[in-house]
């Protein structure tokens, strides 16, 4: 994002850096969690999964003490959001999570990004900026994730704690998708 400030202290750091290695590795994760979890190695799949958020903490850290640049602000998101994506079906694939679920999830992210697009193809470009209630959308989408994980890999699971999660997910995915169409309705 180039509103970011890691990338504003350093406009011209070079595409290759350690902070967008450490980002591109995440991205690489994608494929490797999809398969584990197919092949049903689901706690491989966490432990790759807990390495990928370990590895975004790490790259905005980098990011902001030795300078990001636009490619890093760019991948970011798309790596998180990669992931995220990609372990939803993935779960409801093999029945750790609700199907209706992933839908959502998906669904959700869609409508914004093709929102933006339209808007900008239309001649309207839209300037996305992180909200609160998403922010708190993706901690809990990747609370669940790890949960369901633990449990299906683990056998570690709180009774009813899928449940709750799930519903808090539902919850939050849809407050956060209805307050971008809102915003971006209103021109803000």
């Amino acid at each position: 994002m180039p509103d970011d400030p890691a990338v504003q202290s350093n406009p011209a750091a070079g595409i290759l850096n350690l902070a967008n290695i450490v980002t591109f590795g995440r991205l690489c994760a994608v494929p490797l969690a999809f398969w584990l979890v197919v092949a049903h190695r689901i706690g491989d799949a966490f432990w790759l999964f807990a390495a990928a958020g370990a590895s975004d903490a790490v790259d905005g850290w980098l990011a902001r003490h030795y300078g990001g640049n636009a490619v890093g602000a760019l991948m970011d998101p798309i790596a998180d959001k990669a992931l995220l994506v990609t372990m939803y079906i993935t779960l409801a694939s093999i029945g750790l999570l609700p199907g209706w679920l992933a839908v959502l999830v998906v669904f959700r992210d869609l409508v914004i990004v093709g929102g933006v697009v339209a808007l900008t193809v239309a001649g309207h470009p839209v300037a996305i900026r992180p909200l609160s209630v998403s922010k708190l959308n993706t901690v809990l989408q990747i609370v669940l994730i790890a949960a369901s994980l633990l449990n299906g890999g683990f056998g570690l699971a709180i009774p009813g704690l899928t449940t709750v999660l799930t519903w808090c997910v539902v919850t939050s995915t849809i407050a956060s998708g209805a307050a971008y169409v809102w915003i971006t309705a209103r021109g803000e």
